[in-house]
Formats: C-alpha cells, structure tokens, sequence
C-alpha cells in the first residue's frame, strides 16, 4: 500500500521529492502516514477532503483482497 499511496501523491504534488510515506503494521490494520510540502496539503486534501477521500477509497479498493483494514493518514 505504502508504493500505490506514494505514486498517487508524487502525481499530484509540485515537489515530489518532499513526499514521505510510512508504513506501519499492526495485528489487524496497516497504518499508511503520508507527508508532504506545506505547499502541497492543499493539492493533497483538495477541495472539502474529496483528494483524500478518493485516495483513501483507491487504496481501500487495492486492500480488500487483504484482510486487514488500511488507515491512511495525511500528516502535516
């Protein structure tokens, strides 16, 4: 999840490079922490939360294969 959360981000950011994406497991979630520019939040969250809602339903569509659940959270 932490590779398909991280392209998704570099496509829509101005400074890629400054993109950081973490991953971390637990017993029954994937916990995925996604930083970018201060610049960029506003690309990432878009217009009332809709980019990051649609990144957390893209990955939640790639994770339900998996039986655990994927928590993306956008860090400032």
């Amino acid at each position: 999840m932490k590779e398909l959360v991280e392209v998704i981000a570099k496509s829509l950011v101005d400074c890629p490079e400054e993109v950081v994406v973490t991953e971390t497991e637990d017993n029954d979630a994937i916990f995925v922490e996604l930083k970018v520019a201060a610049s960029d939040m506003g690309k990432v969250i878009g217009r009332q939360g809709r980019i990051a809602k649609a990144i957390r339903t893209v990955v939640k569509a790639a994770s339900s294969k998996s039986e655990k659940k994927v928590v993306v959270d956008i860090l400032q």
